[in-house]
């Protein structure tokens, strides 16, 4: 009992639970995008994706309520750490030396972390609850029928034929909106330079970051985190320039 009591109450606890937590999320991000990439293929991808995701039920929910316990628990060892450490240095902001070898990520960490979570609710406003251009939410678009079977690990799990929602022709209603687009690709850019930091100060964590090879990591970390901005990058400006467009059926729909 005492060790997991310790992970809340000592700085190197917390410092652990940031960086196992961070990591978590930073799965699902990786995950997250490799979903919403299936945009450009056929709607059958995404729309079967998104059907399967939604048949689990409970699980999903298991899912979504770890991730949402794993950011608040990022934000609250985050937070208690700052505080700490302005308490060691008695209120006073670090001196000139160390905000020049600090990199821009880390002196930014706070606010890119702020933002992204504003972002992660407008997100899930926009594209989960329909709260934000309800007209465009998956459930007031027509059906889309499966033409063929949606399979997981060589399993059909959604079937052709099936009634699911047109989750293809959601994302893409939704960034036609230019302020949508713009607030997305800010937003992603912001959370790729979290990650940047983010994903050193993991490895310095648990150790597994030294100065020989301090270097190659920085430099992994960075090419990481653009593949996964120009990732993001490439769905609403994509849609912004006509290369995605809704689907014959769904476009046929919106001109009645």
């Amino acid at each position: 009992m005492k060790p997991v009591v310790s992970l809340f109450t000592s700085s190197i606890g917390r410092k652990l639970l940031m960086a196992v937590t961070g990591l978590l999320l930073l799965g699902f991000v990786i995950g997250h995008l490799a979903g919403n990439l299936q945009i450009f293929e056929e709607p059958d991808k995404i729309n079967g994706y998104a059907a399967f995701l939604h048949q689990i039920g409970p699980l999903l929910w298991v899912a979504r309520l770890g991730l949402i316990a794993c950011v608040f628990v990022h934000i609250w060892a985050a937070t208690v750490l700052t505080l700490e450490n302005r308490a060691a240095r008695g209120g006073t902001p670090y001196g000139v030396g160390h905000t020049i070898r600090a990199t821009l990520g880390s002196r930014t960490m706070r606010w890119t972390g702020v933002v992204v979570l504003a972002f992660l609710f407008y997100h899930l406003a926009h594209f989960t609850f329909g709260g934000v251009q309800p007209e465009t939410f998956k459930e007031k678009l027509p059906p889309y029928t499966m033409t063929a079977d949606y399979q997981v690990a060589g399993f059909p799990v959604v079937k052709a034929g099936s009634m699911v929602p047109d989750v293809h022709c959601m994302v893409i209603y939704g960034f036609q909106n230019a302020v949508v687009a713009l607030f997305y690709v800010i937003a992603v850019g912001l959370l790729s330079l979290h990650l940047l930091h983010g994903i050193e100060s993991a490895f310095q964590t648990f150790g597994w970051r030294n100065g020989r090879w301090a270097g190659a990591l920085r430099a992994a970390a960075a090419a990481f985190c653009l593949l996964y901005f120009l990732g993001n990058f490439a769905i609403p400006a994509a849609v912004m320039g006509g290369a995605l467009h809704p689907h014959d059926a769904a476009a046929a729909h919106s001109a009645h």
